[in-house]
């Protein structure tokens, strides 16, 4: 099943937001059927600063092609804005695309485009701007153009209701639907009157995504609630990150406090579980076999 006909279930897909292959690679461990690749998470931890536009289109193709070289995965990938002007975003498109590999049988990739002006920031942050929806509408057109797979679909996210309201929102949703956008984005839905409006006039349509940021402005919901107002993607971009971070938290002042992990080992995994995890041993025999060739080479 491709991920376009996936989408098409009344099925909710859930896909945790994630930064690196480590993080994928435990998405899929644990059965999830597609992941997010966020944007705000990449800054959170490669930079150690917000998601205010600071993350370059090549920081997150880098992050995007050591993920998919651990998972097979479909990965929805944030682009932020495409990263300039509509010829930004072509190549953001195709260096994606590359870095993906989306076009491989039952992998797919959903890159997200949205409508603020650049920097961008958080979409649950005070203060976005956008730019104008005939400027958007040509980005989405030109990033549609650009896609050189089937398997490649294109998201379009609003930030509209933070800054023109809700109707404008819709407005802008319906024009990006036009412009042929394979699923819709409506950032920062305020409340459940809200979420049912905006899946009442697209859900029967297009793929719409839910967006669950912890402490938010949208209400957090769970997924089989969200699959039942008719949304069906839904995402938790950051919860792995804000989770760590209070983990680690824990970690580095029990360690400064106590000089050593004594206290914490029942909330580790020992060395030898890390490298089961990751798959040590198998490529240390897959090591072998190589050099075991090399050196009956050397013997003759």
């Amino acid at each position: 099943m491709t991920l376009k006909q996936r989408l098409q279930s009344p099925e909710v897909l859930l896909a945790p937001g994630v930064f690196n292959a480590w993080s994928g690679m435990l998405a899929e461990r644990a059965g999830f059927g597609a992941v997010y690749l966020s944007g705000a998470s990449i800054a959170y931890t490669r930079l150690g600063r917000p998601d205010i536009g600071l993350v370059t289109a090549t920081e997150v193709c880098d992050v995007l092609a050591t993920l998919r070289e651990r998972i097979r995965l479909p990965i929805l990938v944030d682009a932020d804005t495409g990263f300039g002007n509509a010829l930004n975003v072509q190549r953001t498109v195709r260096e994606f695309e590359r870095a993906g590999g989306g076009d491989e049988p039952g992998r797919g990739m959903v890159i997200q485009l949205e409508d603020q002006t650049m920097p961008k920031r958080c979409g649950h942050l005070n203060g976005k701007s956008l730019i104008l929806k005939g400027e958007m509408v040509g980005k989405l057109k030109a990033a549609s153009d650009a896609r050189r797979s089937a398997e490649t679909l294109i998201m379009a996210r609003t930030d509209a209701i933070a800054v023109e309201g809700i109707d404008a929102a819709m407005d802008r949703a319906e024009a990006y639907l036009e412009a042929g956008a394979d699923a819709l984005f409506i950032e920062a839905l305020k409340d459940d009157s809200q979420m049912r409006l905006a899946c009442e006039r697209f859900a029967k349509r297009v793929p719409l995504l839910a967006n669950m940021v912890e402490g938010g402005k949208t209400p957090l919901r769970p997924a089989a609630e969200l699959e039942q107002l008719g949304f069906r993607i839904v995402i938790f971009p950051g919860g792995l990150v804000r989770l760590l971070s209070r983990a680690a938290e824990d970690y580095f002042n029990t360690l400064q406090r106590d000089g050593t992990t004594d206290a914490l080992r029942d909330r580790m995994l020992d060395f030898d579980g890390l490298n089961s995890l990751i798959g040590t041993p198998a490529l240390l025999d897959q090591g072998k076999r190589y050099a075991a060739e090399e050196d009956e080479h050397d013997q003759h």
